[in-house]
């Protein structure tokens, strides 16, 4: 089994090879929208589309033979998305360029990349860390993406294969409980708290707001100066959302690696829309509408893949109610957890306890079918244990 991760590299780049790589990405752009208009809408077979327009994409826009089939490949992906989402395909954007293995080569021995241009192959020295070349040495990519960033500089994002290990088989597992106020916290007892996050988020809505306000009042100058401002701004919050869950994945991965464990997360799939239905402040609903629950997921479920550990997906219904010493239904007020069975008594924080209970469904998953889960205990009144009457 394969796993596909895109690394990042900005290329150093001189004025002329700026010119060729701009007038590249322009007349693919534009041959990108030519191709969408110009021909019927029902046709989403890349094949069909390179036999309607290649020469044309050719003679109209000066790119090569194999960009020109990127042009058809582009369109036809795009149209098969939007038709599967029924909405029809938006204008394509200039400052992109997709390449595959006879477009492109990467070479190790002095960390360069050759580039096929509206002017030629042209070849490119790489700037990056560490990681990058950590991640490239040794591979033979082919696939990538030029991009133009908003600032001028130009990146090429390489796609690498790598080969996965086999999962570990280990019957213990760590769960792990998202929220807002953590937004992660496991049973081994480690927690990453979301005031940071919720600071930053409430300080760019508040600026976002001070800004969009202005830039429909004052006068031209100021209007002008506000939308640059707003520009300048955006992505601010995603990128920093982004890192903190790179952090937060990692630190879980590690954490579960060195105790020879698989994880077990919670399945929050359609949590916004059911969190969305009840009556809530305009601030809330904004508050909640940013969760990066998926995104920490996928994160965690990549990384985890190359350090071959296990994921296992459990529903998350009661496990923040129930006390994962007796399984009964206990009390749960803010970051507190009471446990109302007279023989437990249990209380702590509400979500290490939901991360136990987590943990103890993960397990109950993972187990092979020939093992029966462990029975529930038996109902003896009150609130009573989950599962149980």
């Amino acid at each position: 089994m394969t796993q596909t991760l895109t690394i990042s590299c900005k290329l150093k780049v001189s004025e002329a090879q700026a010119a060729k790589l701009d007038a590249t990405l322009d007349a693919f752009a534009q041959a990108l929208n030519w191709v969408n208009q110009s021909t019927p809408e029902k046709v989403v077979n890349a094949v069909k589309l390179h036999s309607l327009c290649y020469y044309e994409i050719r003679a109209r826009f000066g790119l090569s033979s194999n960009l020109a089939g990127q042009v058809c490949r582009r369109v036809a992906g795009s149209r098969k998305v939007a038709k599967q989402k029924n909405r029809p395909v938006k204008a394509f954007k200039a400052g992109f360029v997709t390449y595959d293995a006879r477009i492109f080569s990467f070479r190790e021995k002095d960390w360069t990349v050759s580039l096929t241009t509206v002017e030629g192959q042209e070849r490119f020295e790489l700037a990056m860390g560490n990681y990058q070349r950590g991640m490239l040495a040794g591979t033979h990519p082919k696939a990538a993406t030029l991009v133009k960033r908003q600032d001028g500089s130009y990146y090429i994002q390489i796609c690498v294969e790598h080969d996965l290990p086999e999962p570990q088989n280990t019957p213990k597992a760590i769960g792990v409980d998202l929220g807002r106020t953590d937004i992660a916290h496991t049973s081994e007892g480690d927690n990453w708290s979301g005031q940071q996050l919720s600071r930053v988020r409430d300080h760019y809505s508040r600026l976002r707001a001070v800004l969009q306000r202005k830039a429909s009042k004052g006068t031209r100058s100021s209007r002008r100066r506000c939308r640059q401002l707003l520009q300048r701004l955006s992505g601010r919050e995603r990128r920093f959302q982004t890192w903190v869950n790179h952090c937060i994945s990692k630190a879980i991965v590690s954490r579960v690696q060195a105790t020879h464990s698989f994880i077990a997360l919670e399945d929050l799939t359609g949590i916004r829309e059911r969190v969305n239905q009840q009556p809530r402040s305009k601030t809330e609903r904004r508050r909640s509408n940013s969760w990066a629950f998926y995104q920490l997921r996928q994160f965690v479920q990549y990384k985890a893949a190359r350090a071959g550990i296990r994921v296992v997906l459990v529903p998350p219904a009661y496990s923040s109610q129930t006390c994962h010493q007796c399984l009964w239904i206990g009390q749960r007020e803010r970051k507190r957890f009471r446990c109302v069975n007279p023989a437990c008594g249990w209380e702590g924080d509400a979500d290490y306890n939901g991360a136990n209970v987590i943990a103890l469904l993960g397990a109950a998953v993972n187990q092979p079918p020939s093992i029966p889960p462990p029975p529930c205990p038996p109902y003896t009144g009150g609130r009573g244990a989950v599962g149980a009457g």
